[in-house]
């Protein structure tokens, strides 16, 4: 019997939690279903003004390093191989070398620090596509160097690195983006005029939904006790970076690090940045007054909830009412659970086995883009198109990086607050309840024991 058959045969036909009574009740086929469910020119230009970002025309180009250019650092490099990629970064030389051999004339790096050190002169922005639990010191050391920084989300592994981070880039003055590229599509801007013009009224409730399934993201299971060799094209210490040791195991990579809480943030982590972007930007959504979550871990052994996210959770978060909106609830559902399904809905759409967002307004209901039933949006038609548009996620950010406007996502404005509201679920996940948040103070009032979760422990030697 499989751990997720355990769970299953002890959750039997309830729902996860109390809380979640109202939602759909969960089948053992719908939760199982749910979780397996060009090279630019190369022309270096010195930095001229040393301890900040150098100022670069908009007719010339960007020096970039890379840190992580495997997987979807991969995809990022590619995204801005019109600029100059100068410098690149990996621990395994396997996962990065396509990039690699794009990529020629750039100089070639293991340790991310020797990179910017040696290379200080000629980068004017880094690109940083690590797992997790290295988002943060490989950011920090960028900005402290002055350079622009595009960071992948949920921008770093805790609470703490994510304030410290966005205070840094506050200060140094640098032109930042996290890689949610969602929020500067067409789709998010029509979301966003919908909820500014009132097509459902103050919205009340939102629910957001994944599906990822368990092969990409293992989650619920313990450490593995075996500790095969580690392969020769990896550097398992530097791949650890400030991670608490462990031995190597290929469990956690090379992308399966995101189910470990030494190294990811589970499901949350990974998508509600995402998901959740436009609604703290349609809404002004800023701290929650608190978070209470449930997952499959609450039944777990305490070895799998140390180790490993849980298969399943619901994560609820309350916003209290301002002068502009009454207060809001915003709750996340993974591992094949949903929220109810509403009654507008056309029997032939399906809300299973997808990512999904719901909103619910005192005057009707939106699901991802567009109103429902299908009938309502065609009567209502296209919101007044008041929002600027964007000319691309990462021209975005190389747009700022140049001068031009901060990007959508850049660390001071959206995604610092974003991530940073996204962790506190993570840390309701492995607290178990219900946590009362004080954000000047950066801690939860009301549980002590769970204030551990807001900042990663770092291994001796790494620091921010």
């Amino acid at each position: 019997m499989t751990y997720s058959d355990k769970v299953l045969e002890t959750l039997g036909d309830r729902t996860l939690c109390a809380s979640a009574s109202q939602g759909r009740r969960i089948s053992r086929r719908s939760f199982v279903g749910g979780l397996a469910a060009a090279t630019a020119g190369f022309v270096v230009v010195p930095r001229h003004v040393l301890g900040g970002p150098r100022f670069v025309p908009p007719s010339e180009k960007l020096n970039i390093a890379g840190i992580g250019v495997g997987g979807q650092g991969a995809s990022d490099i590619a995204s801005l191989a019109s600029e100059n990629i100068v410098a690149l970064c990996d621990v395994d030389e396997v996962r990065a070398r396509n990039t690699f051999e794009r990529h020629p004339k750039a100089k070639k790096y293991t340790d991310f620090r020797k990179m910017l050190e040696k290379q200080d002169k000629d980068i004017d922005a880094v690109v940083v596509a690590t797992p997790d639990h290295t988002h943060a010191v490989a950011t920090m050391a960028a900005i402290k160097m002055g350079k622009h920084v595009y960071c992948e989300k949920p921008l770093a592994h805790s609470v703490y690195e994510i304030r410290k981070v966005t205070e840094a880039a506050k200060e140094a003055k640098v032109a930042t983006q996290m890689g949610n590229h969602g929020q500067a599509s067409e789709g998010a801007r029509v979301l966003q005029e919908l909820i500014m013009d009132g097509a459902i009224g103050h919205v009340r409730e939102v629910h957001g939904w994944s599906k990822r399934s368990g092969f990409i993201t293992p989650r619920g299971i313990p450490r593995p006790k075996d500790t095969p060799a580690v392969p020769k094209t990896l550097n398992w210490d530097l791949w650890l970076g400030p991670a608490r040791y462990r031995p190597y195991h290929p469990a956690y990579l090379p992308f399966r690090w995101r189910g470990w809480w030494d190294f990811g943030t589970g499901v949350l982590g990974d998508l509600a940045c995402h998901t959740f972007s436009t609604v703290f930007k349609a809404l002004k959504l800023r701290h929650p007054t608190w978070i209470e979550a449930c997952s499959t871990n609450d039944m777990a052994i305490s070895e799998i909830s140390k180790e490993s996210a849980p298969v399943g959770s619901i994560v609820r978060y309350h916003f209290a009412a301002t002068n502009e909106r009454p207060s809001v609830e915003m709750t996340w559902w993974d591992g094949g659970m949903l929220p109810r399904r509403p009654d507008e809905l056309e029997p032939e759409r399906k809300m299973e086995g997808r990512d999904g967002i719901l909103y619910i307004g005192e005057k009707g209901k939106i699901m991802d883009h567009r109103l429902i039933p299908e009938s309502k949006m065609e009567e209502y038609g296209k919101p007044p198109k008041v929002l600027p548009r964007s000319p691309g996620h990462h021209r975005e950010w190389v747009n700022a990086c140049k001068g031009g406007e901060p990007a959508g996502s850049n660390f001071v404005d959206h995604a610092g607050l974003l991530a940073e509201v996204v962790l506190l679920g993570t840390a309701a996940i492995r607290a178990q309840g219900r946590l009362y948040w004080d954000p000047e103070n950066m801690r939860f009032t009301n549980n002590d024991e769970a204030n551990q979760y807001l900042r990663s422990p770092y291994r001796r030697g790494w620091s921010l």
